[in-house]
């Protein structure tokens, strides 16, 4: 992506922060390939027969994200940020979906590398991960929004220290000790 159009991506942003309505139609061209890459990303760590397409996740997150009418859209990789979170927001309710539907097993035992890459039927592990980055959250939310952005996201450190308005070392430290709570918290 150009400077000129990572430019032009934030003052669309910027514009329908300030209910220009237009500015959205303008804006998804622009961002289209990228949140389909993202969401080609996710779609390869889910089970080999998820019903759920590349195409009907970055919709499902597009319409969640025209719904979020109280994100004060900072930039274009604050942007991504939030639709890579609302991505994993859709996959992890198809998984609560799922998993309910199946009910029973034992406990799961899992790490955070092999949460989203390892067993063929991911539903149970997407949601010990998302259990796990939930009680993060609680402990340090800075941790958990930097693992969610970077994991999920694929932001790099440079570009999550712009969202969240910090330094990269930072963001780094962060990352390294969430993902050994996380670690953690999923082997217990």
């Amino acid at each position: 992506m150009t400077g000129k159009s990572q430019q032009e991506i934030t003052g669309l942003l910027l514009a329908w922060n300030g209910g220009d309505r237009t500015a959205l139609d303008q804006l998804m061209p622009l961002v289209y390939q990228e949140l389909r890459r993202l969401a080609r990303s996710y779609m390869r760590r889910q089970r080999s027969d998820h019903t759920l397409q590349t195409t009907a996740l970055v919709n499902e997150a597009y319409l969640r994200l025209i719904d979020s009418s109280r994100v004060n859209w900072q930039n274009r990789a604050h942007f991504f940020g939030v639709s890579a979170m609302a991505m994993r927001r859709v996959l992890v309710d198809m998984a609560r979906a799922r998993g309910s539907e199946k009910r029973g097993g034992g406990a799961i035992v899992v790490t955070i590398d092999d949460a989203i890459d390892a067993a063929p039927d991911r539903s149970a592990e997407i949601v010990a991960l998302d259990e796990a980055l939930q009680s993060l959250a609680e402990l340090s939310p800075r941790q958990a929004q930097v693992v969610e952005l970077r994991y999920f996201g694929g932001l790099t450190e440079a570009e999550i220290a712009e969202v969240m308005k910090t330094s990269e070392r930072t963001v780094r430290r962060d990352w390294t000790l969430a993902r050994a709570w996380l670690k953690r918290e999923i082997e217990k």
